[in-house]
């Protein structure tokens, strides 16, 4: 099941809020979003629902006893460790390592493939960093399996992150409240993260497959752009949107996430474009990879030993595919290159912000690629493809209608916000508080009510794409 489909929308969030609601008790309530969040993820996945349940059960027990036994506690956080990367080892990486030795070596080991769970990339993190966090010190053991699990399970951020760490929300687990203002506030960002999925994500997606399943032949300079452009918004739009749509849910059910992205298409330098993109995901690897390997305690070398480590596997936790590894390596370059040659720091910001974006726009051209292969010829595309044929701009005049037009003015607008521009809205978003505070109780609730209704609207046009189109992926289920 995912947010953006009908069954979601119409039967499973409304059954689960109104019942979650009446329910007297937050053991009861806690009982309720564990059985939704099993029944939601058994919805795709009706075998793998009991790996993800034996994975929490197991990283519990782990727990324990490094809590309990402290003299052996080195030895059970190893255990957690081997128990959840070979999980991700199994499933995920298992075939990818078969196949690669079978090209490499020239051998002929048998090869095989087994079925994806879906996010087992984000739980594993989850268990791995509760697990971590108890050998640290840093939080006290769960001593009930059922909270743990709905730690792990909890379906808004369960199947796509963010990566949410136990720490963050044991307390909410505990001890947290549902007012209707909380709830109506998250139902309100669940909306908006729905829209940016349906109306932009999927616009984008649309154009972005046509073009990377198109004959190379047709690509030239203009349909590499394209579909170069097309995907750095499908996936933005597609990840932000669920990330929103996550931190929406968690709030309807009295609990707060924290952000993923923060303007990313914004930022000036590729070290501060992974401040803001994904950012769950990037403090992950920089408190239980980088800071493990010694961080930049250990010299200079060391230093940029490390980052290359913590990107090679940033790459692979997205797939197992040598286009991730690539990709993560790339950025990995791209933060030495700045740190070490910091030229970028003496530039223009707008040129700055150009130089970042383009970076992170050839890169994800690697990341989209099916093959190593195929996006270096879309970057070699991008600078010289300059074959002007009847088929490529077809290709091109294939996918520039005015709803893709309109959506990518949009996209563009939303997710790349120059500083003037942001300024200016933060001043008229000022002078509106102000003016609020001289309205009368009537008013500043007919302003509340415009914007829900707006919010609505969203919602209406949001389940008529939806009823009417097949398409509609979601890029972070393969992680």
């Amino acid at each position: 099941m995912i947010f953006s489909s009908l069954v979601f929308l119409c039967v499973f969030l409304p059954v689960t809020y109104i019942l979650y609601t009446v329910l007297p008790s937050l053991k009861l309530k806690n009982g309720l979003l564990i059985a939704a969040s099993l029944i939601f993820y058994a919805y795709g996945e009706p075998v793998y629902v009991l790996l993800m349940i034996l994975s929490a059960f197991l990283n519990y027990l782990c727990a324990r006893l490094i809590a309990e036994r402290a003299e052996k506690k080195k030895l059970f956080l190893i255990a957690g460790l081997v128990i959840n990367l070979g999980l991700l080892g199994v499933f995920k990486y298992a075939a990818f390592l078969v196949h690669t030795c079978n090209s490499l070596l020239g051998v002929n080991l048998p090869e095989f493939s087994l079925a994806l769970p879906i996010g087992i990339s984000f739980f594993t993190f989850q268990a791995l960093s509760y697990v971590i966090d108890v050998y640290l010190g840093n939080v006290e053991v769960q001593k009930s399996f059922w909270k743990v699990l709905l730690y792990i399970s909890f379906f808004p951020q369960l199947i796509a992150g963010p990566i949410v760490k136990y720490r963050d929300i044991s307390e909410e687990i505990e001890n947290r409240r549902q007012t209707p203002e909380e709830s109506a506030a998250g139902m309100r960002r669940f909306i908006c993260g729905l829209s940016k999925k349906v109306l932009i994500a999927n616009t984008m997606g649309s154009a972005a497959d046509s073009i990377f399943a198109a004959e190379l032949s047709q690509v030239n300079v203009a349909a590499a752009w394209l579909g170069a452009v097309a995907y750095l918004l499908q996936i933005y739009y597609d990840f932000s949107g669920y990330s929103d749509m996550a931190i929406g849910l968690g709030r309807m059910f009295g609990f707060h996430f924290r952000e993923n992205f923060i303007y990313p298409y914004g930022a000036p330098s590729v070290r501060e474009f992974w401040r803001r993109w994904h950012i769950s995901l990037s403090t992950w690897f920089k408190e239980y990879l980088y800071i493990p390997l010694g961080g930049n305690r250990k010299g200079r070398a060391r230093a940029c030993l490390n980052k290359i480590i913590v990107f090679f596997f940033t790459g692979l936790w997205h797939g197992a595919n040598w286009t991730f590894v690539l990709w993560g390596l790339y950025h990995g370059m791209f933060l030495l290159f700045e740190e070490y040659v910091p030229v970028i720091k003496k530039v223009p910001k707008f040129i700055a912000r150009i130089y970042t974006l383009l970076v992170v726009c050839v890169g994800f051209v690697i990341f989209r690629a099916d093959t190593v292969s195929q996006g270096f010829y879309f970057i070699g595309q991008m600078f010289t493809g300059f074959n002007f044929t009847a088929a490529s701009a077809s290709l091109v005049w294939q996918q520039l209608t005015p709803w893709f037009i309109a959506a990518a003015l949009a996209g563009i607008i939303g997710a790349a916000p120059i500083r003037p521009l942001a300024d200016r809205i933060r001043a008229v978003t000022n002078q509106v508080k102000k003016q609020e505070q001289k309205l009368s109780a009537a008013g500043r609730a007919g302003i509340q009510a415009g914007l829900y209704l707006l919010a609505f609207i969203l919602l209406a046009w949001c389940m008529l794409r939806l009823s009417g189109s097949a398409y509609n992926p979601f890029i972070y289920f393969r992680f």
